[in-house]
């Protein structure tokens, strides 16, 4: 039953976060392996499904970079070089292989906020 996912909200123009490039990586000491690269879909979710599924689920460390600067470019917002907020970066972990994890995150030019949903 254990899986992860996000969803991005963009509230800056109130809207799902579609065409976000979010990483998810795995962290093992001092090593990162990065798992998979998605671009979320027009209600700011991977079309893939969960990012981990029940199989690929493991209790560890784990790090999600959303990149957030790049969003705000693309939809016309001017920032400043370099951007006050580029990559939002949510290190987390998981404890129950078993469990869902649901990382979400709200998100603006200038401010995000994460918990961990349901």
């Amino acid at each position: 039953m254990g899986h992860l996912s996000t969803h991005v909200l963009d509230t800056m123009h109130g809207c799902p976060a579609s065409g976000m490039k979010v990483l998810l990586q795995y962290l093992d000491g001092e090593q990162v392996k990065t798992l998979k690269a998605v671009l979320l879909n027009r209600d700011g979710r991977s079309s893939d499904g969960p990012l981990l599924d029940e199989a690929s689920m493991t209790v560890g460390r784990y790090r999600l970079l959303f990149e957030v600067g790049n969003y705000f470019r693309a939809r016309g917002v001017v920032l400043p070089e370099p951007a006050f907020i580029d990559v939002v970066p949510v290190d987390f972990g998981i404890a129950d292989a078993q469990g869902h994890y649901h990382v979400p995150l709200l998100v603006t030019p200038w401010t995000y906020s994460t918990y961990r949903g349901s």
